[in-house]
């Protein structure tokens, strides 16, 4: 992030894959919710925290709503955002494009058309960052 994105060469981008049920589908509106107050990356590091095993009950609505009050969001307004029905459409177009584009699990990373599938070392970003790099001539 310091070398490549704080610098403006890469702009980093998130979206969203909740594919594995119901689950999945609510923890991202509820990260949804939370950068409607700015505080998506508080937020999502707390998901990714208490993950439990899948559609095990670790997200369940009273949960988020505990979570937007341990990264201290309006709770109220996160309820109001998360029940809204207004992020719905964010993250099913997110996971459509996912899908569309052959993404099959997390995480996955795309640097100009080219994927990186699974966790991998920092080194294996910066080899097809710098490659990228110098095919566009930066």
């Amino acid at each position: 992030m310091e070398r490549y994105v704080e610098n403006g060469t890469v702009r980093y981008e998130w979206r969203d894959f909740a594919y594995l049920g119901q689950e999945s589908v609510n923890a991202a509106l509820a990260a949804m919710a939370a950068h409607g107050q700015g505080r998506f990356w508080e937020y999502h590091d707390v998901l990714y925290e208490n993950q439990g095993s899948v559609n095990s009950g670790a997200f369940s609505d009273e949960t988020l709503v505990s979570f937007a009050e341990e990264v201290g969001l309006d709770t109220e307004q996160f309820e109001a955002a998360l029940t809204s029905g207004g992020y719905e459409s964010v993250v099913q177009s997110d996971l459509r494009e996912a899908q569309n584009a052959g993404i099959q699990g997390t995480p996955s990373f795309t640097i100009n058309g080219q994927r990186i599938v699974g966790p991998q070392p920092l080194n294996a970003f910066e080899q097809l960052i710098e490659a990228e790099l110098t095919k566009a001539g930066g």
